[in-house]
């Protein structure tokens, strides 16, 4: 009961940071392509701060509830991904390279939003145990997560959107085929070498806490 206590307290401080998480995520790469002349995202309904337009059924509520009630190291999870149509590109490398960053620059501007709700709950006195300053807390942590995930370089993450512009084509192509492979790379990564995303997630967020004035 303890456990399912736990779980259930997670949940109520977790839903909020994750949900805008995923949906300010997807939306920064909407709004990205958007503006470099990509009409999909909008022409899909994607390109809004709706949540709803973005959860994913599996991606966003069956495998975020797993990763809770299995006690996993990290809280993982998915949005739909929204389509980008290259074509639209004037300079499709460098436009490819900004759409791909958007994701994981949505995520800080979220964390940020957190730290400073987290500063102001301080200043006001809220209990370190409250629901507003747990929040923010996860807040931070779960934004700075999905930033650092995102930016790993393994197929289909942001990161190798980003390395993959600056391949030779075959080679980036022969990069981008081991997409299918990729969760169980990264399933590899969390279970044996956690601190590839645990040490630059920590840095990240005692970076975003110290650009608030929260040393």
């Amino acid at each position: 009961m303890d456990f399912l206590a736990g779980s259930i307290q997670l949940l109520t401080v977790m839903a909020l940071p994750f949900l805008l998480a995923v949906t300010l995520h997807e939306a920064g790469h909407a709004l990205a392509a958007y503006r470099l002349g990509d009409p999909t995202a909008k022409l899909e309904g994607r390109l809004s701060l709706n949540p709803a337009v973005h959860i994913d059924p599996v991606g966003t509520i069956v495998i975020p509830l797993v990763a809770i009630l299995a006690n996993f190291p990290f809280l993982i999870g998915y949005a739909k991904p929204v389509m980008i149509q290259p074509r639209y590109f004037k300079n499709m490398r460098r436009d490819m390279v900004i759409v791909a960053l958007a994701g994981p620059l949505g995520n800080l501007l979220v964390a940020i939003f957190f730290a400073i709700v987290l500063k102001v709950a301080i200043s006001s006195g809220a209990s370190p145990e409250g629901w507003l300053f747990q929040t923010a807390v996860w807040g931070v942590r779960l934004n700075c997560l999905f930033m650092v995930f995102n930016l790993l370089p393994i197929p289909p993450l942001d990161g190798a959107g980003v390395v993959e512009q600056f391949l030779p084509h075959d080679v980036a192509q022969s990069y981008r085929s081991i997409a299918p492979f990729g969760f169980f790379i990264l399933m590899g990564i969390i279970l044996v070498a956690q601190e590839v995303i645990t040490v630059p997630t920590m840095l990240a967020a005692e970076g975003v806490l110290t650009l608030v004035g929260l040393a």
